[in-house]
């Protein structure tokens, strides 16, 4: 290797959260590095702090600046975090798209949603086959995780080894997928690893994780227990999950019956792809209505409150014709990821309005995490015995916590969040640059990034409420006639028991009146001082200052 080039990670997303995963690896010369793009995901947006929007990106400037440098983008495993901007992000970055089978099929779909041709998608083998790209060879090396086919990336460079181990478990009996096979990470650590960048989600469990294959009994047991219909809702992506509940459903003599769209579209993507194999057979929702409810159990999506969802319409009403009703039991088995707690729990308090008994999983017993703990993370770096050990996945305190894990074992380590740029060509990882990242906001169809105050205004909006003021001017810069007012958002009356609008009206009605003529043939002016009637005269009615939009029209 020259002395002049350099071996760089670069986090975009997903290191000081978890979620939007965009990781970046380049090797050059410094600051002309060619690059490869480790997985482009999403987040999901609140109410709170992002209503109305769809989906957020992360900001990929740097990288779209750099286009031509990029070599391939490789996707670590198909859950929306790590896959779902993949097609609304391609056309800034241009490069072929690199995953394994099921992964693929899914990645495929989402860059058709997009009008993108899906043979930018290409499917790429497991260990040991390789793809070369560049000064990269990137191979997909096969692990466990809560989704069918998730691998670890092991990326050779003239500078070293990297292995990024993705979202991972050490689950030996994964009911789907691949088993995690220690053998085979020794085999592809044993030339020597100087970075393993690696999940830090559960760094703060305490006990190994459980396998897949430890839920069955205990979901049989709870399903069979059960007098009238069951319901049971988990991560529609979590195959294995999907199939131990159908399985203990079978068992307890009940038929199945997929509820939702993305729990049949996952289901059918793993058939196709031959990953998913003796799933029980199915009934459609129009013939579950016909099964006496004491044999029958729908497992439906939105275990995390998805509004639209079929758990929550479940919850509200009725959902393709079934209908919960009092003595029925629905299981949530699924972790509620921090965030969700409020929307998931006005669900269950909807269920118990109904009479249905809720069981969660508060206690463990019927849902089993896809992320590796803390036991879990430290038997990796064991096995893989790297030079250093770069956290990521995981908010700023997993990855803190992680980064004294691997030291206390004698690894060096770094907290490296979003935006901060690591030299790894030396002997321990060294900050060389700070990159500008943040939020991109996808809106109906429309991209914009978390700066331009959009958002900003439609918080205040939704906090403050808005009130619209028209004027119309005569050519002789009086106002042509009273002028009205419109509100949104806001009681419509206030202190003075008075129509807030008729308030309003009158307030600026006397305002323009006693008006100078510089301020009438101004408009700037004009809106200002109109803005700060509304403004105060709403804040003496209703004790709040709202948002204010003034029109001005003038007659010519």
């Amino acid at each position: 290797m020259s002395t002049t080039e350099r071996l760089i990670y670069l986090p975009l997303g997903g290191a000081g959260e978890i979620g939007m995963n965009a990781y970046v690896y380049g090797y050059g010369e410094a600051g002309r590095e060619k690059l490869i793009v480790v997985d482009l995901g999403v987040t999901f947006p609140d109410m709170g702090s992002t209503p109305g929007v769809d989906l957020i990106f992360p900001d990929i400037s740097w990288l779209e600046a750099r286009r031509h440098d990029i070599e391939g983008i490789f996707i670590t495993h198909a859950h929306e975090d790590h896959v779902g901007a993949i097609g609304h992000l391609w056309d800034k970055l241009g490069a072929p798209i690199y995953a394994r089978s099921f992964t693929s099929h899914i990645a495929r779909r989402k860059m058709a949603d997009q009008g993108h041709p899906e043979a930018l998608v290409k499917t790429a083998e497991a260990w040991p086959s390789q793809i070369e790209v560049g000064a990269f060879q990137v191979a997909f090396i096969p692990i466990s995780h809560s989704i069918p086919e998730s691998s670890g990336l092991l990326i050779s460079t003239p500078a070293g080894r990297i292995i990024h181990t993705g979202d991972f478990k050490m689950d030996e009996t994964p009911m789907v997928g691949e088993a995690f096979d220690p053998a085979l990470w020794e085999e592809v650590s044993k030339d020597g690893v100087k970075a393993l960048v690696c999940d830090s989600t559960n760094v703060f469990s305490e006990h190994a994780g459980r396998s897949e294959a430890s839920l069955g009994k205990n979901i049989e047991a709870l399903v069979a227990s059960a007098p009238e219909m069951v319901v049971a809702t988990t991560f529609a992506s979590n195959v294995a999950r999907v199939k131990t509940l159908a399985e203990a459903g079978v068992r307890a003599g009940r038929s199945i019956c997929l509820m939702g769209r993305a729990m049949r579209t996952m289901i059918e993507a793993s058939i196709e792809t031959g990953v998913l194999k003796d799933f029980p057979t199915v009934v459609t929702p129009e013939d579950a209505k016909s099964i006496p409810r004491a044999h029958l159990m729908l497992l439906a999506t939105g275990s995390q409150g998805e509004r639209r969802a079929a758990t929550a319409q479940l919850a509200h009403g009725k959902f393709q014709g079934m209908e919960l009703r009092e003595g029925d039991l629905f299981l949530f088995s699924s972790k509620t990821i921090p965030g969700n707690e409020k929307d998931v729990i006005r669900i269950i308090n909807q269920l118990s309005e109904k009479g249905v008994d809720v069981v969660d999983d508060s206690n463990g017993t019927y849902h089993v995490s896809g992320h590796a703990n803390r036991p879990d993370l430290q038997r990796m770096h064991e096995i893989t015995k790297p030079q250093c050990i770069i956290p990521m996945h995981g908010e700023h305190r997993h990855l803190r916590a992680h980064q004294k894990l691997a030291e206390a074992s004698g690894h060096a380590s770094v907290v490296c969040v979003n935006g901060m740029m690591l030299d790894l060509s030396g002997n321990a990882p060294k900050v060389v640059e700070y990159v500008e990242t943040g939020r991109v906001y996808l809106d109906g169809t429309v991209q914009y990034g978390a700066l331009d105050g959009i958002m900003r205004e439609r918080i205040k909006m939704a906090m403050n409420g808005l009130v619209h003021v028209n004027i119309v001017m005569d050519d002789e810069d009086d106002f042509f006639a009273e002028p009205w007012v419109e509100i949104r958002g806001l009681p419509t009356t206030g202190r003075s028991h008075g129509a807030l609008e008729d308030i309003l009206e009158e307030d600026v009605s006397q305002f323009l009146g006693r008006a100078k003529q510089k301020t009438r043939q101004d408009d700037d002016a004009l809106e200002d001082e109109v803005r700060k009637i509304v403004r105060q005269t709403t804040l003496s009615e209703l004790g709040k200052k709202p948002e204010v939009s003034v029109t001005i029209s003038r007659l010519v």
